[in-house]
């Protein structure tokens, strides 16, 4: 607020403005649309990059496991009476107790073949590569993820298909 001095005088006028609800006006429209902005610009388009096909080098004592989804039948129907997810070690169909049952004795395994934990090195160790399908949720890999590194293992990765025409061949 402002406030005038006794110099000029009781009677002379106030020459002075009050700013106090400029700024609380300037404010209050600071904040609409700091808060509107944001709604009504629209998204920007980005250009993921794409994927490079590299071929992998499976060791043997690697684990392969598949994982989709049992929610549809081969048509794309649901199917009622599915568990969820269904997956794969190898060619063979394990639950999830199996997995890590596998997972355990795939490392012990391992340790035993090459005489104890201290030998082990990042080369010798075992990865598990996991082929998901593309309409299996995530909640299926997830627990996939989750079950093979509470068995032990440390490096998991997954296994995808490259985009149609970006083979190696083109690059050799």
């Amino acid at each position: 607020m402002a406030m005038s001095s006794g110099n000029k005088g009781e009677d002379a006028p106030m020459s002075d403005i009050n700013t106090t609800p400029l700024v609380d006006i300037m404010l209050v429209l600071l904040i609409i649309f700091l808060i509107t902005v944001p709604v009504v610009l629209k998204t920007v388009t980005l250009k993921l990059p794409d994927v490079v096909f590299e071929p992998t080098t499976t060791k043997p004592e690697n684990v392969l496991l598949s994982v989709r989804s049992s929610d549809t039948d081969g048509d794309g129907e649901p199917n009622p009476e599915s568990t969820g997810c269904e997956v794969y070690w190898g060619q063979t169909p394990v639950d999830s107790r199996q997995l890590l049952e596998k997972g355990q004795k795939k490392l012990e395994q391992l340790i035993a073949d090459i005489g104890g934990v201290q030998n082990i090195t990042e080369e010798n160790f075992p990865e598990v590569h996991i082929r998901g399908d593309v309409n299996t949720p995530y909640q299926c890999i997830g627990g996939v993820i989750y079950t093979m590194q509470y068995a032990g293992f440390q490096k998991i990765g997954f296994i995808s298909e490259p985009a149609a025409g970006s083979g190696t061949l083109g690059r050799l």
